[in-house]
């Protein structure tokens, strides 16, 4: 595994790298969003940890910038919470999304389940105009493709693989994220209403179970 660190923090980064080298994870640094650009353009990464408030670039910019030519998983650092930030950038790609301070073995934890991949049968499903094609790893809602990040898209597959069954928002930390203990509903949340976002019309198909988390509701 190879991860790419950018925060014009240096001990910042000194301090994910120790916990690295602790791992046996191999990685690249950088300063900021251009240098990140730069490195990302040479090398690939299994995963970049990127934080937003950067000098030259920041990091929504270099995320943006990173997706023209990559499908690599980033996590997002940040000294904010708002919901509106996070959105924000499960809106341009991201993966998952670290608060400042964060503790190192969380961080830790979190590289190792984004860059975790879920294994599904390769098949097309279709639901009325919404038509998902394991093998090409795409989405399409009335014959157009919509773009989904890795982990929207991992989250409707595994709701489309337990169809009309009621699924916990733990089931779904634990099933997609590969974490409970770090994770929190709110990170479910969040993407289930991304998600929908993305599946326009289609976006019903998306059930809210009071008190329970969600399911993916089409009868036959």
């Amino acid at each position: 595994m190879k991860v790419l660190i950018v925060d014009d923090e240096e001990l910042i980064r000194n301090v994910i790298i120790e916990y690295l080298k602790l791992e046996g994870i191999s990685f690249d640094e950088a300063s900021d969003g251009y240098e990140a650009i730069k490195k990302a353009k040479n090398n690939d990464y299994d995963v970049v940890i990127m934080d937003i408030m950067m000098p030259k670039m920041d990091g929504y910019q270099a995320v943006k910038e990173i997706r023209k030519f990559s499908t690599v998983p980033f996590i997002m650092l940040s000294a904010r919470s708002e919901e509106y930030d996070k959105l924000t950038c499960f809106d341009i790609g991201v993966d998952d999304y670290v608060t400042k301070p964060f503790s190192p073995r969380e961080l830790i934890a979190r590289i190792k389940a984004v860059t975790k991949r879920n294994h599904f049968p390769l098949t097309v499903y279709t639901f009325q105009g919404l038509k998902i094609d394991t093998q090409a790893h795409e989405v399409y809602v009335d014959n157009q493709l919509i773009f989904l990040t890795p982990k929207e898209y991992d989250l409707l597959l595994y709701l489309v693989e337990n169809k009309n069954i009621a699924l916990s928002r733990e089931s779904l930390l634990a099933n997609i994220w590969g974490y409970d203990f770090y994770g929190d509903d709110r990170t479910v949340d969040t993407h289930i209403k991304t998600l929908r976002n993305h599946l326009g019309k289609y976006r019903d198909f998306i059930v809210t179970i009071r008190k329970v988390g969600y399911k993916f509701e089409f009868k036959e």
